[in-house]
C-alpha cells in the first residue's frame, strides 16, 4: 500500500522515470540525478517495503528538518530578525531612546552588520522588544500579516516564495511514504506556526522552535496567555536532540539541517538503533542563492560539514544537486 500512496501522489508532478520496466513518476523532479537523490530514495525505499531487513513501521517514520538555511534561505540575516526589525520600526516611536542605544540604533539604519557584531546579546534584545508585551493571539495576528505582505530586501519575493523547491517535493515524497514531518529550528516557535501548514504542510502541532515564556491571565473575564520578555527554551545545537524528545517522545529516522547548530541533531538521528539518514544542505550556488559555509556569521557549516564527510553523511550540494531553488513566482 505504501508504494501504490507514493506512486499516486507523484504522479500528478508530470515527471517520469522507469522502474522494472514501468514508468512513474520522479517524486524528486527538481533534483538532479546523482547520490544524493539515490541516496534519499534507497533510504526511502529499504524502510518502507514490508520484508525488507531495514523496515521501519510507520510510527516510527520521524523526520526532522531545520527551517532557516533548509527549508527557506536565510541570508542577508535570518528572517525573524527582518520581521523583528519591522516590528522595532512600527514601535520606534513609543521609543526614542531606540535611536542611539544599540543594538535599536543600527537596525533602525538598515545596518545589518552593525546589528550582527552585537552577536546573540543583541539579537536576543531585539526579539524581546518586538515579540513580548502581547497575547499569543496578538502576536499570531502581526506574524501573519507580516507574512502575508513582506517582501524580501534582495529578491522582493514573499519570505514564503524564498522555500527551496526540492525541498517541498522532499517533505510530500517522505509524506506520501507514511513519514511525519517536523521542523525543529532555533526560529521562534509562535513566530513558525501560523503559516507552516499552508507554505510546508506541516501543522502548528509539529513544529519545535525557541520560546519565550508566558503567563496565563484573566483578562476582562478572558484567559490568554501573555508573551514576557523572558526566554523560556532556546532550540539550537544541544538543544534541539532535548526538543525533539520533550515534543515528540522517538527518536528521527531522517534528519535534515545546514549548519553546525543542527549537527547535534543529526548525531541525535545517527545514535538509533535502526537505519538512518543524515542529510546536510551545502550552500554552494552564489548565482541562483547565496554559496557560504565555514566563515560564515549567518548559518555556518564548519565542524558539521567535517563530520558529515568523515561518517559518509548525504551531502546536498545546492549547485550540482538541484535543478531549481525556488518555486515558480505565483501570479
Amino acid at each position: 500500500m505504501t508504494y501504490l500512496r507514493t506512486v499516486f501522489a507523484v504522479l500528478t508532478l508530470g515527471f517520469t522515470f522507469t522502474f522494472g520496466g514501468m514508468a512513474i513518476a520522479d517524486p524528486l523532479p527538481s533534483w538532479n540525478d546523482g547520490k544524493s537523490k539515490q541516496s534519499i530514495m534507497d533510504f526511502v525505499s529499504k524502510v518502507t517495503e514490508k520484508g525488507s531487513p531495514d523496515f521501519v513501521a510507520i510510527p516510527e517514520r520521524i523526520a526532522t528538518f531545520d527551517n532557516d538555511g533548509n527549508l527557506w534561505a536565510e541570508q542577508p540575516m535570518y528572517f525573524q530578525l527582518f520581521f523583528a526589525a519591522d516590528r522595532v520600526k512600527a514601535l520606534a516611536p513609543q521609543h526614542p531612546e531606540w535611536k542611539t542605544e544599540e543594538p535599536f540604533a543600527s537596525l533602525l539604519k538598515g545596518d545589518v552588520s552593525g546589528v550582527l557584531a552585537g552577536g546573540m546579546k543583541s539579537v536576543g534584545e531585539i526579539i524581546m522588544a518586538s515579540h513580548a508585551g502581547m497575547t499569543t493571539e496578538e502576536f499570531e495576528a502581526i506574524v501573519t500579516d507580516w507574512v502575508a505582505n513582506a517582501r524580501h530586501p534582495v529578491t522582493r519575493r514573499p519570505y514564503t516564495q524564498m522555500v527551496y523547491q526540492p525541498m517541498l517535493e522532499l517533505l510530500a515524497y517522505l509524506r506520501a511514504n507514511d513519514f511525519k514531518t517536523f521542523i525543529v529550528s532555533g526560529g521562534g516557535i509562535e513566530f513558525m506556526r501560523p503559516w507552516t501548514e499552508s507554505v510546508y504542510g506541516i501543522p502548528p502541532e509539529q513544529v519545535i522552535g525557541s520560546s519565550i515564556k508566558t503567563q496565563f491571565q484573566m483578562i476582562g473575564g478572558k484567559p490568554v496567555l501573555t508573551r514576557l520578555p523572558e526566554v523560556n527554551f532556546v532550540d539550537d545545537k544541544e538543544g534541539k536532540p532535548v526538543g525533539i524528545n520533550s515534543h515528540i517522545g522517538r527518536r528521527p529516522i531522517f534528519a535534515s539541517g545546514n549548519s553546525d547548530g543542527d549537527l547535534q541533531m543529526l548525531q541525535y538521528t545517527a545514535a538509533g538503533d535502526g537505519p538512518s539518514l543524515m542529510l546536510y544542505l551545502h550552500h554552494t550556488d552564489a548565482e541562483r542563492e547565496w554559496a557560504y559555509d565555514r566563515n560564515s556569521s549567518i548559518g555556518k557549516l564548519d565542524k558539521g560539514l567535517d563530520e558529515a564527510q568523515e561518517k559518509g553523511w548525504t551531502i546536498v550540494d545546492m549547485k550540482q544537486d538541484w535543478k531549481v531553488i525556488f518555486p515558480s513566482k505565483k501570479k
